[in-house]
């Protein structure tokens, strides 16, 4: 066994995988864990859990897994985080705690990541259980929203002893993990609805189909029905659009869009009739994850799909491990290129878009080199759909009905990094709702230290 380099994880082959929504990643088994666990050198000054945004005691779950103790493992990850079996699959974890792991220094780090999801899969299949909550202590608290900052301040709280209810927008719970990643990078029956009724379990009641704002307000919450705090974890779902001509065509979807019809209304499956564009050719404008889950998505629902990024490679947004999927399977990537006018025909659908070719110039606020047009270098991509993939905002609805909740100038909500305290007194908040999209992970720290920031209210009163 070479110490530097990782256990390889067992993948679909590319070109299966892109005409299926069957899972890419398989996971480790148990021998492939057990060695890739023993690789650890359980740090006394472990910088791996400095990177984790909850906190995960990460030595202490591998070395158990290095003994093959899997039931202790999940039980160490279960103090920190809810949602384990979703963060193993999904996280930035090459940015964040194997980011940071020692043994990246000479060599490849951990595999963090893919053992935290061993983990979390064994524990669902051998039908293990997290430790069940503290006796209620009577105090209730409204958390809005049961995407991942949403469960995770729930979950956190219901351990405490609150009564804790869930309202739901949507049919469905689970929020982004539900409508807006694919089914392919991270199944919904096999695993984000696991995990939802393990926060349920718990004694967490959640209603769908209540939209805040509309079925109900913060203050009729709190001083109608009861509830002593809100948590706002309502995520940000308003996508943004580039302004430019043709952009109201028939054939033009946000990429949230699209992912939620897919998702929710089951655009993979032969036997659902789903309201989705069966495309030829389809061009996803953006670089991030988002911009790749939609891409690959729709060449797996049949369509030569191409990338429109207006940076180069290195720039791109999205995760290594996620470019690197979407070119093995004939994702085409036409990078320094940016859409200058989605071209429409006679009845009203998608027929092109007018693009130009693009360099880096200086570097703009970002850090990044700011990209410049190439006088002269106009071209037209023939195409039927278009997927706009800019980047998302939190929907006005919430704060624009409740009295005392302040936004910023992107209608984001003001609220404490330390505890999600909003100006009004007893609501708090986190998550892509107080900070823009984001990742998972961040979702679920916030919502973490939003819990302890209630918990620390509540107890005074």
């Amino acid at each position: 066994m070479d110490v530097l380099k990782k256990v390889p994880v067992r993948e679909q082959d590319a070109k299966v995988r892109a005409t299926n929504f069957d899972e890419v990643c398989l996971g480790y088994n148990e021998s492939e864990a057990m060695e890739e666990a023993s690789r650890c050198i359980n740090c006394k000054n472990a910088k791996c859990v400095q990177g984790c945004p909850v906190s995960i005691n990460i030595p202490a779950f591998i070395e158990k897994v290095k003994d093959g103790q899997f039931e202790e493992a999940s039980k160490v990850i279960g103090e920190s985080s809810a949602l384990p079996a979703v963060c193993g699959r999904v996280c930035p974890q090459e940015t964040q705690c194997e980011g940071k792991c020692i043994r990246g220094i000479k060599g490849e780090p951990i595999s963090i990541g893919k053992l935290e999801r061993f983990v979390a899969d064994w524990a669902r299949t051998n039908n293990i259980k997290p430790a069940p909550p503290k006796e209620k202590n009577g105090k209730k608290v409204a958390v809005i929203g049961s995407g991942p900052a949403g469960l995770t301040c729930a979950g956190d709280l219901a351990k405490l002893g609150y009564d804790v209810t869930i309202f739901e927008a949507l049919h469905k719970a689970g929020g982004v993990l539900v409508y807006g990643i694919p089914e392919f990078r991270l199944p919904k029956d096999g695993v984000v609805l696991p995990e939802i009724e393990n926060v349920k379990a718990l004694g967490v009641k959640i209603e769908t189909n209540v939209v805040i704002g509309r079925s109900v307000t913060i203050d009729q919450l709190i001083h109608e029905e009861g509830f002593q705090a809100v948590f706002i974890g309502s995520g940000a779902g308003l996508p943004k659009f580039m302004g430019i001509p043709g952009e109201n065509a028939n054939g033009v979807f946000s990429a949230n869009e699209y992912l939620t019809r897919s998702n929710l209304m089951k655009a993979f499956d032969d036997n659902y009739d789903t309201p989705i564009a069966v495309s030829k050719k389809v061009a996803v404008v953006g670089g991030g994850n988002v911009a790749m889950d939609a891409a690959r998505t729709a060449l797996r629902l049949g369509a030569e799909v191409h990338i429109v990024y207006r940076r180069s490679e290195a720039e791109l947004p999205a995760r290594v491990e996620e470019v690197h999927h979407a070119k093995e399977e004939g994702i085409i990537f036409d990078l320094l290129t940016n859409p200058k006018e989605i071209l429409v025909d006679e009845n009203g659908w998608v027929k092109g878009m007018r693009c130009v070719r693009m360099e880096l110039g200086e570097p703009d606020a970002s850090g990044r080199r700011r990209p410049v047009e190439i006088p002269g270098s106009e071209f037209e991509l023939e195409l039927d759909t278009v997927i706009m993939s800019l980047g998302t905002s939190p929907n006005p609805l919430i704060a624009s009905t409740t009295d005392g909740l302040e936004v910023n100038k992107w209608k984001c909500i003001v609220a404490d990094e330390e505890n999600g305290a909003t100006t009004k007194e007893g609501v708090y908040a986190g998550g892509d709702a107080v900070t823009g999209a984001a990742t998972v992970i961040l979702a679920m720290g916030a919502g973490k230290a939003a819990a302890k920031g209630i918990h620390e209210y509540l107890s005074e009163r």
